[in-house]
């Protein structure tokens, strides 16, 4: 059996992968991407599921620290539609103390056999203050451009700032359609760092 504080940041994702993500995927056409950059990349989420909305992943182990935790939060709170924490029993009592009420939690936990077993403490809800013109920056520029242009928007003003082409997305765009636009966008996308993963 594994001593809970020696499980490291990879077992935890894989086992996080296995036991809670793909039971999940398989009931729909989410997109699964490791180490999502949001906000053109000021931080990164471990793992973020894409499927009607925007689910990102913590991982925080007992060997991580929770100093950067407050200033993540700051970023994911504007990019993120739900978050869960994924951590290990140290961190629980004080990642509920930093957190949004928004935010879930799931208990990292020591299984038999050298598994790893995971316990809700908190159930991730929508988040309130997600911010659509943040989440837009997901979307590269010509992705964007393609995106306006079959809306019917003039090529003078796709020429615009990559800034100006998000908040013009965002005006045209409902929530749950530019999630769906971010989706489709990753999923065709031939090179890319954050590599998506189906499951």
């Amino acid at each position: 059996m594994p001593v809970a504080s020696s499980i490291l940041d990879p077992d935890i994702r894989a086992a996080l992968v296995a036991k809670r993500l793909k039971p999940r995927i398989r009931q729909s056409d989410a997109l699964v991407v490791h180490e999502l950059g949001l906000a053109h990349a000021r931080r990164r989420v471990d793992i973020a599921v894409i499927n009607g909305d925007i689910h990102g992943f913590e991982i925080k182990s007992a060997q991580d620290r929770l100093d950067r935790l407050p200033s993540q939060l700051e970023v994911y709170t504007r990019s993120l539609h739900r978050l869960t924490l994924v951590v290990a029993a140290r961190h629980v009592k004080r990642v509920l103390e930093i957190i949004p009420p928004w935010c879930g939690v799931l208990k990292v936990l020591a299984g038999t056999r050298g598994g790893i077993g995971f316990e809700s403490v908190r159930r991730a809800r929508k988040n309130p203050s997600v911010d659509l013109y943040i989440v837009a920056h997901l979307l590269w520029r010509n992705e964007v451009q393609d995106i306006l242009s079959k809306c019917g928007t003039q090529p003078a003003v796709l020429r615009a700032p990559r800034a100006e082409l998000y908040k013009l997305l965002v005006q045209k765009t409902p929530e749950s359609q530019l999630t769906e636009m971010i989706k489709t966008a990753m999923a065709e996308r031939t090179f890319w760092r954050d590599r998506p993963l189906r499951s």
